[in-house]
């Protein structure tokens, strides 16, 4: 097997801009290969980004396009919406992940062996995209735990406790090695059927054995990959193994701003009023203006911030078939002003909730949404 590849995507937002700069300054021995799937339906923000991220790496971020494109003149979301025959993009049908990012991709990587770094934080509870493709690893540099969870279910396995057991000899001693033991003879069921009792008692058994020591279970992961087909089975070391730093929004938007690349507009909250009360509104992902997984306070968003790029995404709209951005609702009865108002109240509403609850994560005021979506666009 030859010598993995690193590669990194940039979707335009935040989290990913600042893996790449992050993983630049702290490990410059890597060769980082940066690239983007571009929709043709980004806001200018986004290029915007990339531009500045170009300029601070000092590499060009590739764009990727499927070979099918190079003789279109037409964007990439036009030409698969029409391939399509004007079917939406849906949570249930994801035919623009599939065509715009997936494939591109993994065209890019090809049959080479890959390590794929993502930009899921410390504070996220989510897994990220993994490829279905065995030349291709997940690494997550910003989280305790830089393992894909496909890895960490053969690691944990039964069938390979003893062998485990012995990698483990190698990091730990004493109570340590022995309470790392008992982890791994803890019983963990691997039957579909029970698929989130097996999540649950997986991610316990990862978190005891990290509070152990991390780089000690990144290493003793790293020699059980040697066994395996995975991209890091040919290295002789890894330089993340020995990383124990957890990266949280709050650390994301310090790296943009100090290193000059600074938060895509689209980030920066701005205020309204609804009935004498005040609520703040922003954009929460990068990707389409039109991406389906944006709440209805985002597209009011962009109706009032952007209403030449609203108008483009109403145009794609066909309410006789039902094909609407928005479930049950058109863009056209979204922006009447009583359907306008009552939107930004219950945000404010909910913004409230938020705050009196003391919530960790205050600055994610848009419901959460930013951990929902595709984990390929918004990464």
């Amino acid at each position: 097997m030859s010598k993995p590849r690193h590669v990194l995507g940039i979707s335009g937002g935040k989290d990913s801009a600042a893996l790449a700069i992050y993983l630049n300054d702290r490990y410059p021995n890597i060769n980082f290969e940066y690239y983007f799937c571009d929709t043709g339906k980004e806001l200018d923000e986004t290029y915007q980004l990339i531009e500045r991220l170009e300029s601070y790496l000092g590499k060009k971020v590739l764009k990727l396009e499927n070979e099918e494109l190079k003789s279109s003149n037409e964007d990439p979301f036009d030409y698969y919406y029409k391939s399509f025959r004007g079917y939406l993009p849906s949570p249930q049908a994801r035919w623009c992940t599939a065509m715009m990012k997936l494939k591109p991709f993994e065209n890019f990587v090809k049959k080479d062996p890959a390590i794929s770094y993502v930009g899921i934080r410390g504070d996220e509870e989510r897994e990220g995209y993994i490829s279905r493709e065995a030349n291709i690893q997940s690494i997550f540099p910003f989280r305790r735990n830089i393992w894909s969870n496909d890895v960490l279910t053969r690691f944990f396995n039964p069938e390979n406790e003893k062998a485990v057991a012995d990698y483990f000899k190698n990091y730990y001693n004493g109570k340590r090695y022995d309470r790392q033991l008992d982890i791994l003879a803890e019983p963990i069921d691997f039957n579909r059927n029970n698929k989130t009792a097996t999540e649950k008692a997986l991610k316990q058994k990862i978190n005891r054995s990290l509070d152990i020591g991390i780089p000690e279970f990144n290493r003793t992961v790293f020699e059980f990959l040697k066994t395996t087909e995975y991209p890091l089975a040919t290295e002789l070391d890894f330089e993340l193994l020995d990383n124990e730093d957890v990266l949280i929004r709050d650390d994301i938007f310090r790296i943009l701003r100090e290193s000059g690349v600074g938060v895509p507009e689209y980030y920066n909250k701005i205020e309204f009023e609804v009935d004498g009360e005040k609520g703040e509104y922003a954009r929460s992902r990068s990707g389409c203006f039109f991406c389906f997984f944006q709440q209805k306070i985002e597209w009011i968003w962009l109706y009032e911030q952007h209403p030449e790029l609203f108008k483009k995404a109403m145009q794609y709209e066909n309410e006789d078939e039902l094909f609407t951005w928005v479930p049950n609702e058109s863009l056209a009865e979204l922006i009447k002003p009583e359907r306008v108002k009552q939107i930004k109240k219950g945000h404010i509403d909910r913004s409230n909730r938020k705050k009196s609850k003391s919530s960790p994560y205050l600055l994610d005021i848009l419901e959460g949404t930013e951990r929902d979506g595709c984990n390929t666009c918004f990464l």
